[in-house]
């Protein structure tokens, strides 16, 4: 039973994990910064793949013309 207990209390104080929680933190932390710079400049791009993506529904809409 002391093992189970020791194992225990080295499985909390283990840290080991702790850098892959900072490194997702930093990984979110500039996406969220890049999102917020490039989000103007990125309007133009979802708005013609929107058209994009409008225009082949159309084509695979039964009895309309591809344009």
């Amino acid at each position: 039973m002391t093992a189970v207990v020791e194992n225990l209390v080295h499985l909390i104080k283990d840290e080991s994990g702790s850098q892959v929680v900072e490194y997702g933190l930093i990984i979110a932390v500039i996406s969220i910064a890049l999102v917020v710079a490039l989000g103007d400049a990125t309007t133009g791009l979802v708005n013609s793949f929107s058209v994009l993506v409008n225009r082949i529904i159309t084509c695979f809409t039964a009895g309309s013309t591809c344009t």
